[in-house]
């Protein structure tokens, strides 16, 4: 009697939001308890900070592939990590597994799953589960609503050289600048060149315990984390 051909498992990209643990939809939630393999980004040494997320909402008996990787920049991203790491991934799934893969805050808004889903959406079935971005995340700590009726609103990575970034800021009435790490100090210039300091502020660490909102003038540049973010509004306020 032939071999019954085993179903093959299934992929979930899980966005588990910006770091608070409640802000997690009950999609994820589901899925990171039912799913018998956990797999998350990890730095090279030391924990994951998407698994510490939703630490308290895991079962305790999955199995667990770390993705350690490099995570300075100018080594991002690490081919030879995702490439490891999408094997071992999909020989689960070719065992009819279902893998349950974090990724902080939404995984196709900057997210590191979209490298994953580039290896693994070719060979084996991958479903996407949004989450709260860092975008929604730090406009709701701030108080700060993105856009209004026909504003256009610009995503701005702050690596942007600064004439770059000074033309974008230019043409748009509200932007958000992520990235912004050793970088904090050429968009502080740039916003201050446009006459927009005024009306930018900051956020880093949206929703977690060490949450800072500062205004720009008060950011020590030397300090600023790579998990922050200057929302802008040309009127000052979305709803003016």
């Amino acid at each position: 009697m032939a071999d019954t051909p085993r179903n093959p498992g299934r992929v979930y990209g899980l966005g588990v939001g910006p770091g608070d643990p409640e802000l997690i939809t009950v999609k994820a939630l589901r899925l990171l308890r039912a799913c018998p393999v956990l797999a998350y980004p990890a730095p090279e040494t030391g924990d994951s900070l998407a698994r510490a997320i939703v630490a308290d909402h895991l079962p305790g008996d999955q199995v667990e592939i770390p993705i350690r990787m490099p995570l300075e920049v100018a080594r991002f991203p690490a081919q030879a990590v995702y490439d490891q790491a999408a094997e071992e991934i999909g020989a689960r799934v070719a065992e009819g597994q279902d893998v349950a893969v974090l990724c902080q805050g939404d995984p196709f808004f900057y997210g590191s799953f979209m490298y994953l889903f580039g290896r693994l959406a070719e060979v084996c079935p991958v479903e996407v589960v949004p989450g709260v971005s860092s975008l929604t995340a730090c406009a709701a700590a701030l108080g700060a609503p993105l856009a209004a009726r026909n504003d256009t609103l610009a995503i701005l990575p702050g690596p942007l050289p600064e004439d770059e970034l000074a033309k974008a800021l230019s043409t748009v009435e509200a932007a958000a600048i992520i990235k912004l790490g050793r970088h904090f100090g050429k968009v502080r210039r740039v916003l201050e060149n446009l006459g927009l300091a005024d009306n930018a502020r900051y956020v880093a660490h949206a929703t977690m315990a060490d949450q800072a909102i500062l205004p720009l003038a008060a950011v020590d540049a030397a300090a600023v984390p790579y998990f922050s973010m200057i929302l802008v509004h040309r009127r000052g306020a979305a709803w003016q």
